[in-house]
């Protein structure tokens, strides 16, 4: 290696070629280390020039140190763009895009080979307030550390896998009566319009919230409302009730969707969500614990108690086995067993 003419210059002969190199100096825990940065060939070309006093002065983009490839951007970049990603339901994208917008948002250039077992512990600890929002965060982040492990190779364990879940909370309610009455007298008054036409069609058709926005106006020919559930792919045309019916036939109709954005497009699940928060907020005491999904569990349930046959239920809610349905017919059982059992006190 020989020292050229400039300071901090110096060249070295790599496969018969001679190169130039600026040399930077430092110590590093008492030792000293030099690194090297390539300049252009031809020292009197103004390319030499540029890079030469731009890394004099410090201002020279090589000296920043090299973004990391496996940051969390490129981890989700490259799980979106995967087969397996591809392959999921829309309803099942949702909630894991919530997570990943997140992680995104606070943690896009941070190298997920750093993260430890105990980070990941501390982020569900900090969610404990929402035991299932807790959970789902996790989860996805196991999914994502399992295909950066699987599939990129760019870490040898899942830091997020064995994390002690807090599993399942308090089961969905059916929405009483007196609560679908006090919640269409509520919206009726205060123009809530979207609250309301969405309780009518959960509580009505028992599909799942996600399936609500998709209802198109000619899905519903009087009778029947012609759905495909988001998440089986299941096809189903299920007889509306007369409330939901006269509810339907009375309303106007504003798009190409029940719940619509626009002439062309629906609503979007979070504006149908933050409706309802809205409205149950106001109400109070009477709506608290209640949730959208708990409009198919009222569905179910109704049918349940009506004497309906698993055959029957499943029509309706397009559940594929007939595990859900069991527990339907269990809180039905209960009650109608209730009631003969105190009428027997009599």
């Amino acid at each position: 290696m020989t020292k050229k003419t400039r300071r901090y210059v110096s060249e070295k002969l790599i496969r018969g070629q001679r190169r130039l190199f600026f040399r930077i100096t430092a110590s590093k825990e008492g030792k000293r280390v030099e690194r090297y940065i390539e300049l252009p060939r031809n020292e009197d070309s103004p390319e030499f020039d540029r890079e030469y006093w731009a890394l004099r002065s410090g201002i020279s983009e090589k000296l920043t140190a090299p973004k990391a490839k496996t940051t969390y951007g490129n981890l989700i970049q490259q799980y979106r763009a995967s087969v397996g990603y591809r392959r999921l339901k829309i309803g099942t994208k949702r909630p894991y895009e919530r997570v990943m917008n997140q992680l995104l948002e606070k943690n896009e250039h941070k190298d997920v080979r750093k993260v430890t077992r105990a980070q990941v512990r501390a982020i569900h600890q900090k969610y404990a307030d929402t035991p299932r929002k807790a959970d789902h965060y996790v989860q996805v982040l196991s999914v994502l550390f399992t295909y950066a492990l699987d599939e990129l190779e760019w870490i040898t364990t899942n830091p997020a896998a064995r994390i002690t879940l807090y599993g399942p909370q308090s089961e969905w309610q059916p929405w009483p009566k007196a609560l679908q009455d006090t919640w269409e007298r509520y919206c009726l008054e205060h123009n809530e319009d979207i609250a309301l036409t969405a309780m009518h069609l959960g509580c009505g058709t028992g599909q799942r919230p996600g399936d609500l926005v998709a209802m198109e106006e000619s899905h519903f020919d009087g009778e029947y409302m012609a759905v495909v559930q988001e998440k089986t792919s299941e096809r189903l045309w299920v007889y509306c009730p007369q409330r939901l019916r006269d509810f339907l036939a009375q309303r106007p109709k504003k798009g190409r969707f029940i719940l619509a954005k626009n002439l062309t497009e629906p609503m979007t699940y979070n504006t149908v969500e933050k409706a309802f928060r809205r409205v149950r907020a106001a109400i109070g005491t009477n709506a608290e614990g209640h949730v959208m999904h708990g409009w198919r569990y009222t569905a179910a349930v109704e049918l349940a108690e009506a004497g309906c046959s698993d055959a029957q239920i499943q029509s309706v809610t397009g559940h594929k086995t007939t595990k859900m349905v069991m527990k339907y017919r269990s809180r039905a059982d209960q009650k109608r067993l209730s009631k003969q059992a105190q009428e027997k006190r009599q």
